[in-house]
């Protein structure tokens, strides 16, 4: 038995979807614990690409549970609309599979008309949200005034607590955005439609969690965003509403601390990052326009181009010591390809003084100089090695530093989109893993 969760360590888009597939072979369970639609996981199986936002990465293993737990918020138009799309390509998903917690806050017309509007009206200010309701849903989950996904199978209810909140809601958006009001029977109507489709579907996946923990079933937990975007230990207030560290996968899906056993960190052979903020790594040359065109670093869910910048150790160290983290799924190799000469910021100089962790202030990340390495590039076509040992000893120096200066090993090794183009030395659930050595 293993209960594993794979964490970003940067500021999200890390390869996530690739690895979790990959891991989920070895799990029983696949659980996503935080966040929302606002993040998204690309895989690519047999020359397929699908976009998951909301659906777990290991729906793609129909024998597997796949779990959205209560830490989640849940727009559940795009998750209805998720689930037909995969399932009109042949995607197995149906409430043998896939479970929903009924504790899992809803995405409401309003607090998306809400983000919109804020961002808008803070013009210079913004801070890059994506606009899809995430961070005011989860403002509500803290005042105690927000729906929960139970409500909607209950009418009464949900309509006695959707008109309250509309009070607020519309006073907002009229009063002080000058926007039309939203009317009850909006979202009374959506709310059929949504009971309609999902009810199958929500359970209390608490007590799924538990019971596969206590069978002793292999649990993966996957997390959205990165330790960068986690609200209390990121980049303030650039930063997701929710916590993407390994500490919130007990809060966000109700399993008990200490059957949490192993974490993996996601670090992309580079850095990027999405929305405004400092970024002492950022490359606004040509060498970042490489970086993003050949690692398609454009948003998921969103399209946005993400910046992009040289591999920072001081982020992953930072993500290492805060989550525990054991070992490294590096991806993404591949995109460094061909470059003359790689970097990577292993310690930051800030106020002449030598920082191993990122500062606890926005201005002080913004003033820090990252202090290089620089390593001699690589080229060849990676995309078939199975070991460390296939990788020119470039490729290898530079993951080797990196396990040294952030103190985690490497695990796995992505070295192309598909999942047999990856490099496995770590097999957490001791099973073979599909792809690997």
């Amino acid at each position: 038995m293993t209960n594993l969760a794979v964490i970003g360590t940067q500021w999200g888009d890390e390869g996530k979807g690739k690895v979790v597939d990959l891991l989920a072979e070895g799990a029983d369970m696949v659980v996503r614990f935080q966040g929302g639609n606002n993040a998204g996981h690309t895989l690519v199986v047999g020359g397929s690409t699908y976009a998951l936002h909301l659906v777990p990465s290991g729906i793609l293993h129909p024998e597997k549970t796949s779990v959205v737990a209560s830490g989640v918020v849940v727009d559940p138009g795009v998750l209805i609309g998720e689930i037909k799309a995969l399932t009109g390509r042949g995607v197995e998903i149906s409430p043998r599979n896939l479970k929903i917690s009924g504790k899992a806050h809803v995405i409401l017309p309003y607090h998306k008309r809400l983000d919109e509007a804020r961002e808008s009206a803070a013009g210079a200010g913004k801070i890059g949200t994506t606009g899809r309701g995430i961070g005011p849903t989860y403002e509500d989950k803290a005042a105690r005034v927000g729906l929960r996904l139970s409500d909607l199978l209950d009418p009464g209810l949900f309509g006695a607590k959707a008109k309250i909140a509309l009070e607020e809601k519309n006073c907002l958006l009229t009063n002080l955005y000058g926007q039309k009001p939203i009317e009850i029977s909006e979202l009374l109507e959506l709310a059929r439609e949504w009971a309609s489709f999902l009810s199958p579907y929500i359970v209390d996946t608490f007590e799924i969690i538990h019971n596969a923990s206590k069978e002793g079933k292999n649990i993966l937990f996957e997390g959205a965003q990165g330790v960068q975007l986690d609200i209390d230990h990121g980049t303030y207030p650039f930063v997701t509403s929710s916590n993407p560290t390994a500490g919130a996968v007990s809060v966000g899906s109700g399993l008990p601390p200490n059957e949490l056993h192993k974490v993996m960190g996601l670090v992309k052979a580079y850095t990027s990052r999405v929305g405004e903020g400092p970024f002492p790594t950022e490359l606004a040359d040509e060498t970042g326009q490489r970086i993003r065109e050949i690692g398609g670093e454009y948003g998921t869910t969103t399209g946005r181009p993400r910046r992009c910048g040289w591999l920072d150790a001081v982020v992953v160290r930072t993500a290492v010591d805060l989550c525990g983290i054991e070992s490294l799924a590096v991806t993404k190799l591949d995109v460094l390809r061909g470059l003359p000469e790689i970097k990577m910021a292993t310690s930051y100089r800030l106020g002449g003084k030598s920082l191993a962790h990122v500062p606890g202030t926005l201005s002080g990340l913004a003033q820090a100089e990252p202090v290089y390495e620089t390593f001699k590039g690589f080229d060849g076509d990676i995309s078939a090695a199975k070991g460390l040992g296939d990788l020119p000893p470039e490729a290898k120096a530079f993951l080797d530093r990196l396990a040294e200066a952030v103190g985690a090993r490497i695990g796995l090794v992505s070295v192309g989109p598909e999942r047999d183009q990856t490099i496995v030395l770590d097999k957490p659930f001791g099973a073979p893993a599909r792809a690997g050595a």
